[in-house]
């Protein structure tokens, strides 16, 4: 599971998805579009989550073993990676279980939503720049993936398409169509 409000997803989701998959010889990685990411929600004006849905499965459409998942849209309110994780449990007993994060996501891992309940569901995996160590909360073990890194952002994906700049190659195309077709962030009509 790699989860995230994806507000739009990029190159950058993309090769961490394909990296982990790859390194783990994962059978999917599911890329779960967040409901209400309870994190960011009072800081920012959040696309809705259909159209979030809509351009991860435009981004990951021919990608073999990346799917979008709309496990948190269905589900409703906010989006908490515990509930998304007992929900996978449940429709899948005997799989192995990962979530895969960032690491800056995982050193405030502790400030999680039953943060520890999480961690015995499944397998934490951080992403990280090579030679570096993440930083975990205290007590906390994961398997580390080197990925290459990208320095590409939502949020200044969101204010190059405000501003009328280009996307292209930060984006995949068909989350481009999407952004033009919806008019997100501001950009030109």
């Amino acid at each position: 599971m790699f989860g995230g409000t994806f507000d739009p997803p990029h190159l950058a989701h993309l090769v961490v998805a394909v990296e982990v998959r790859d390194a783990l010889d994962l059978d999917v990685v599911l890329l779960v579009v967040a409901n209400d990411p309870w994190q960011k929600t009072d800081t920012r004006c959040i696309t809705p989550a259909a159209v979030r849905l809509e351009m991860v499965r435009a981004a990951v459409a021919d990608e073999p073993g990346l799917e979008a998942s709309d496990l948190e849209i269905v589900r409703g309110g906010p989006s908490y990676s515990v509930d998304t994780m007992e929900e996978l449990r449940r429709r899948h007993p005997d799989a192995e279980l990962y979530l895969v994060l960032g690491a800056d996501a995982a050193a405030g891992l502790d400030t999680w939503h039953r943060h520890r309940d999480l961690l015995a569901l499944c397998e934490l995996v951080v992403v990280g720049r090579p030679g570096t160590v993440p930083s975990l909360p205290e007590g906390t073990s994961a398997v580390q993936v080197e990925v290459p890194q990208l320095e590409v952002s939502a949020s200044d994906l969101r204010a190059r398409v405000a501003a009328g700049r280009s996307i292209r190659y930060l984006v995949p195309d068909p989350v481009i169509s999407l952004i033009r077709e919806h008019r997100l962030y501001g950009g030109p009509r």
